[in-house]
């Protein structure tokens, strides 16, 4: 291994090791978001009049401008020209930063400190430029997906405050909006259909706000976040198109590209490593060890990565119909029952592929199904449903291992 190499694998190590104190803020999204001040509430907590300024500070901000600005400079490194550290650097702490470092805080993350290492050492000259601008694109397109979430909690807490809900919701769609490109990307490799969902999930989530329709609100915000969850799974771990797809292929040719792609699916999983952590450790773990860069890239191996996945979003999806059937009766019963039906689909190419179309056409009948039991709290229709959803799940985890 190469020096640099050997540089970027302590850079991974501690970044994954620093990365474990976020798992607890990752929720799952039925659970009330507001736990997520547990970090800020260690601090001062700002009066209203100082929120007010902050959120005036974040508005005068164009954070799709800025992000573009970064990227373009580091994408010099792919025709082999110079990168100028220095202007990204800039850049980042004058208009990147204070919105990283916000999140982290929500989040209790590290993001800040691995976009700032990974900057320093492209300076340095101890870390690839390539690599650099994977680092740094994917974990801000984290924190990007992170402030979505962000601005879904704000607007559930200021529900009564309609003009404050329609704003944060326009604040989520500006994010969304910088993410877009990396969901169109997916939708054209994979031939699915994540922008239209996710477009007629924000339709949705306005005339739920016109409405004064809470639940269908919820509903509509978990939409958002599985597809977004959903396009960064088919970007590192589905098969064909996954980076620990590209990176084993890319190793039998070039090794140092295929470490570049190695961290590029590391730093694509870190958007949902916390979330498969909480209900799968033994499976998300396994994930970030094939992705960590201290794992020689030609043992990599994307089918058991892929099977990995596959097992922890059914693992994650028995957990979301588990709390829907503690719950019944209850809205969050109804999101729950969302939530799981959204990581089946999540899977839905790979249950074909392990089970054939006809398996997963009946489990995504199933799991419609009891949604519509649900939301009519009509709970012998549930109980029908439920454990054919539940064996189908099993059968799933069980041929994935």
């Amino acid at each position: 291994m190469s020096w640099k190499w050997k540089w970027l694998a302590i850079f991974a190590a501690a970044a994954l090791a620093l990365g474990a104190c976020g798992q607890s803020k990752q929720t799952a999204g039925t659970e009330k978001e507001s736990s997520n001040q547990t970090a800020v509430e260690k601090q001062e907590k700002p009066n209203e009049e100082e929120k007010a300024e902050n959120e005036k500070e974040e508005a005068e901000v164009d954070y799709a401008a800025a992000f573009s600005e970064a990227l373009a400079e580091l994408e010099k490194a792919k025709q082999g020209g110079a990168v100028d550290f220095g202007k990204v650097e800039n850049i980042y702490k004058e208009k990147l930063q204070p919105l990283v470092q916000k999140r982290d805080a929500e989040f209790e993350d590290t993001l800040d400190q691995h976009i700032t290492t990974a900057l320093t050492a492209g300076k340095d000259g101890s870390l690839e430029p390539l690599v650099v601008k994977q680092i740094f694109d994917k974990l801000m397109q984290k924190v990007f997906y992170t402030t979505i979430k962000h601005e879904f909690t704000e607007a559930e807490e200021h529900w009564a405050n309609k003009e404050e809900v329609k704003e944060e919701l326009e604040e989520a769609k500006a994010f969304y909006a910088i993410l877009q490109s990396t969901v169109e990307k997916r939708d054209a490799a994979y031939g699915t259909k994540l922008v239209d969902a996710i477009n007629g999930a924000f339709a949705q989530l306005e005339q739920a706000v016109q409405n004064d329709d809470a639940l269908s609100f919820a509903l509509g915000k978990q939409v958002v976040d599985k597809t977004l969850m959903k396009t960064f799974y088919l970007a590192s771990g589905a098969l064909p198109h996954g980076y620990a797809a590209k990176a084993a292929a890319e190793a039998k040719e070039n090794g140092e590209d295929a470490k570049v792609e190695q961290a590029e699916g590391w730093a694509f999983y870190q958007s949902v490593y916390p979330y498969m952590k909480r209900h799968a450790a033994e499976e998300a773990d396994y994930i970030l060890k094939q992705f960590d860069l201290q794992t020689d890239v030609k043992t990599l191996d994307p089918k058991a990565v892929n099977h990995a996945f596959v097992r922890g979003w059914a693992k994650v999806a028995l957990h979301e119909y588990e709390e829907s059937k503690e719950n019944w009766g209850q809205d969050k019963s109804v999101i729950t029952a969302l939530e799981g039906a959204l990581f089946i689909n999540m899977i839905e190419q790979d249950i074909k592929t392990l089970l054939g179309d006809k398996a997963y056409t009946d489990l995504n009948e199933q799991a419609t199904r009891y949604l519509e039991a649900a939301k009519a709290k009509n709970k012998a229709e549930g109980d029908k449903w439920l454990p054919q959803i539940e064996a189908a799940l099993q059968q799933v985890i069980e041929k994935a291992k």
